[in-house]
Formats: C-alpha cells, structure tokens, sequence
C-alpha cells in the first residue's frame, strides 16, 4: 500500500521548507569564498563561479525550450480536423 507524504499539504510547512532551502543555499555561497579550488582555467578559481554558470545554463535553456515549443507548437484541434463532409483531412 503506497503512503502518501502530507508534509505538503500544510501552507506553514512549506514556508518553513523554503526558509530552510534559501538558507542552505545561501550558506553554500557563503561557504564558497573560503574553499580552495583546484581550477584548469583561471575563471573556474573565482568565488561562486559554478553557481552563476549553472543558473546562466538554467536560463538560457528555459529560453531556448519556449522558443522551440513556438516553434512546433500546432492548433488545438491539430490532429481531428475534418472537411464539410466529416472526412479527416
């Protein structure tokens, strides 16, 4: 029997998951400008380097996904379209 998790449901939970999430992360960055990087390029040694580069990555593949869905993006009634007489067409 599958259990479901209710930690969810409950809009004080979530808002105390979040705080906790935003403060981790906030801390990583933190914790960053102190860590030595063993770096094969020069910009790989600067402080929050990868985070930066993983939310640029972030964005820029949010964009291109919306531009291809315009792209192949087809009428609602695409697939059952019919002439005056009924017929698929």
């Amino acid at each position: 029997m599958k259990r479901e998790l209710k930690i969810f449901d409950s809009r004080r939970n979530v808002r105390i998951l979040k705080i906790g999430f935003y403060a981790a992360l906030g801390l990583l960055l933190i914790i960053d400008f102190f860590i030595h990087k063993h770096a094969e390029f020069a910009w790989e040694g600067y402080p929050n380097f990868f985070a930066a580069y993983g939310f640029i990555s972030c964005l820029l593949l949010i964009c291109l996904a919306r531009g291809l869905g315009r792209l192949v993006r087809r009428d609602e009634d695409y697939y059952e379209r019919t002439d005056e007489q009924g017929h698929p067409q």
